[in-house]
């Protein structure tokens, strides 16, 4: 993820190369995101830090507690604006970690990759109106962009964050069930993906509510509703809905580590 949205800022001229500095454990992941995209790089994250007006807080959850120790020598002058995109972890354990540091929580996904990403923002009351829209235009680079109340993010995780995963596996589903009734894997492949995607755009663009367009498509005693009653018959909604609570719930423990 923090390769996407460095990838975005470059290209679309929001950040110079020569100004940005980034810090990894592995030497060479720093020479591969040295020689791709010009940036400077470093494997201690205080030296980022010390230079940094704004700094993206890239790491797993998990880690957070030892990376915060590694700063803690670190002088409080150094109070960059922090975007951090770790899954669950609040703004409050933030600000006990980085007392400094002015901190926006966002959860962006995937498909920032290819700048179709959906990225939640919540903040608290000290960051600033100008440091707002600056860490709105940051994560526009990469897609859309929504403002939620920081209550709502392990909810957004659970959807927006996780969800292409449950996607993935639905595209990998229906064109499973392509191959299984006699198709090409390449064609039953293409077919399910444009079929997802353009399902998307539709209801992105005519604002149908889904079960108004599932209505629409579904004849009486045709193919789509002989479907749609296997589907309800395995659970399909339930296993679904169940999934985004599975992921809220983790989300929260992640919070908690």
């Amino acid at each position: 993820m923090g390769e996407a949205l460095l990838s975005r800022l470059i290209a679309q001229g929001i950040f110079l190369p020569e100004s940005i500095v980034v810090s990894d454990p592995q030497i060479e992941r720093l020479k591969y995101l040295e020689q791709t995209y010009g940036v400077k790089t470093t494997p201690s994250n205080a030296t980022v830090v010390s230079q940094a007006q704004v700094l993206l807080l890239a790491i797993k959850p998990q880690t957070l507690s030892s990376v915060s120790e590694d700063l803690a020598d670190l002088p409080t002058s150094y109070s960059p604006l922090a975007l951090s995109i770790l899954a669950g972890v609040t703004l409050n354990r933030l600000r006990l970690c980085f007392p400094s540091w002015t901190i926006v929580r966002a959860m962006p996904n995937t498909p920032a990759t290819i700048g179709a990403g959906m990225t939640a923002l919540a903040a608290g009351p000290e960051v600033t109106s100008d440091q707002w829209r600056q860490a709105r235009e940051i994560f526009a680079s990469v897609g859309s962009v929504v403002d939620v109340p920081e209550g709502w993010m392990d909810g957004v995780t659970a959807v927006s964050g996780s969800g292409p995963g449950y996607i993935a596996l639905l595209v990998e589903a229906l064109a499973d069930g392509g191959v299984a009734v006699g198709l090409p894997r390449t064609t039953a492949m293409e077919l399910a993906l444009q079929t997802v995607k353009g399902t998307a755009q539709l209801l992105q663009e005519t604002r149908l509510h889904p079960g108004v367009l599932k209505d629409r498509v579904t004849s009486p005693g045709g193919t789509t509703i002989a479907g749609i009653a296997e589907l309800e018959t395995a659970g399909f909604r339930a296993a679904l809905m169940a999934a985004v609570r599975a992921a809220y719930q983790r989300s929260k423990e992640l919070g908690q580590s």
